[in-house]
């Protein structure tokens, strides 16, 4: 699925909750079957990247990023966490990596 075709399928789903076709629960399985979708059949120019999904620790099963490759990926979840546990604390703006964090990444698609 190519972006424009992912923006018109959210937009379809926007469409249809706002004119009370579905309720929200549908259309946020319907936006979040999308974006799964678009990221799950994500490339780069080069094509030398994916999508990779994380499992294990719930801190970060789910997470989909897109990298070159699973230990990139593995870093780049480690990152989001680390951003995530850091924000409300705006007096340390220093990039740690959390700690006992288990996880793998899959390759999607």
């Amino acid at each position: 699925m190519d972006r424009i075709s992912a923006l018109r399928n959210v937009e379809d789903a926007l469409r249809e909750f706002e004119s009370g076709e579905v309720d929200l629960a549908t259309a946020e399985r319907r936006v979040l079957a999308v974006l799964r979708t678009y990221a799950t059949e994500f490339e780069g120019e080069d094509g030398d990247l994916a999508a990779y999904r994380a499992a294990g620790d719930d801190r970060v099963a789910g997470v989909v990023v897109v990298a070159e490759s699973a230990p990139a990926a593995h870093d780049r979840v480690l990152e989001l966490l680390a951003e995530s546990e850091r924000q409300g604390d705006a007096v340390d703006e220093t990039p740690t990596r959390p700690d006992g964090v288990a996880f793998e990444v899959e390759r999607l698609g």
